[in-house]
């Protein structure tokens, strides 16, 4: 079934705000997956980084990535690998969406970050019945907990015109404990004010919660590009005070079903309507 996020009426006062209001004003169309499929995803969790890196290949592989779609990019000085899967889209502009699937050796790592990698194939088949007009480039990094290993790498291969036609990243870490917050002090503006209106669309809360005090993301090493770049994360104070994270509290019972599953909603729309909206656009609401 197709989930249509129809744009409020550009006529109403609150949507104004927004200068890009009416750019989706057709219908912007996603399939997100079942609720079983994203918790069976999520509960693969097992093994040591090596094996996730295994794991979140097949499960790519499973969602429908070709092998022509799908790749893996060994990391220097790491015995892992990023693992890519590409969705082609038409205009030769990009978006990337990311999450590490690396874990320290406390606990399961289920919240930080496995709760995040096994989204990217379940956001994958979200968009990929639909043609796109932006290449969706999905990413699993590695290493993100020795300092953003994988996702620095990354970036550190990427070419000028790469960069230049890569109009956001998108960057999951750290879902499920709460509804969905943004990192919102180091956020893009214009990527934060596109989900804030997503979300009031398909009626779910999202808040601002930073958590620069607490740790980095993986979305950092794209910032430092000049790529507009976004977190989602659900790291509350209260979660936080709670030593779930680095901790033996970090097991799948730490997950909060229905905001996980409402975050992947979220996240599938916001991605969609993402592929209505120029770098452009987006750069206009910073200022």
């Amino acid at each position: 079934m197709f989930k249509i996020l129809r744009q409020t009426p550009c006529l109403v006062p609150a949507i104004l705000l927004f200068s890009w209001a009416c750019v989706s004003a057709q219908n912007v169309q996603y399939k997100p997956v079942s609720r079983e499929i994203v918790e069976s995803r999520l509960e693969k969790y097992a093994g040591n980084d090596k094996q996730r890196e295994a794991t979140l290949k097949q499960m790519f592989t499973d969602a429908g990535c070709g092998d022509q779609q799908i790749s893996e990019q060994p990391v220097r000085g790491s015995k892992l690998s990023n693992v890519i899967c590409t969705l082609p889209g038409s205009s030769g502009k990009t978006i990337i969406v990311g999450a590490h699937f690396d874990h320290i050796s406390d606990g399961d790592g289920v919240v930080d970050n496995w709760s995040g990698a096994s989204l990217l194939p379940s956001l994958y088949e979200a968009l990929k019945a639909v043609p796109r007009k932006h290449t969706y480039v999905f990413v699993g990094f590695a290493e993100e907990e020795k300092g953003l290993v994988g996702s620095e790498f990354y970036v550190g291969q990427m070419r000028k015109g790469q960069i230049a036609a890569t109009d956001a990243m998108v960057n999951m870490d750290t879902l499920g404990l709460a509804p969905t917050e943004i990192w919102g002090s180091h956020a893009d503006r214009g990527l934060n004010a596109a989900i804030t209106l997503v979300a009031r669309q398909i009626h779910v809360t999202v808040t601002d919660v930073d958590v620069e005090r607490i740790g980095t993301a993986d979305s950092e090493s794209f910032a430092e590009k000049r790529i507009p770049s976004i977190t989602i994360h659900s790291l509350t104070p209260e979660a936080w005070k709670a030593h779930i994270l680095h901790s033996s509290k970090d097991k799948i019972t730490a997950i909060h079903k229905d905001d996980y599953y409402q975050s992947y909603g979220l996240i599938a729309a916001y991605l969609a309507f993402l592929d209505q909206i120029s770098r452009e656009q987006l750069e206009r609401k910073k200022h």
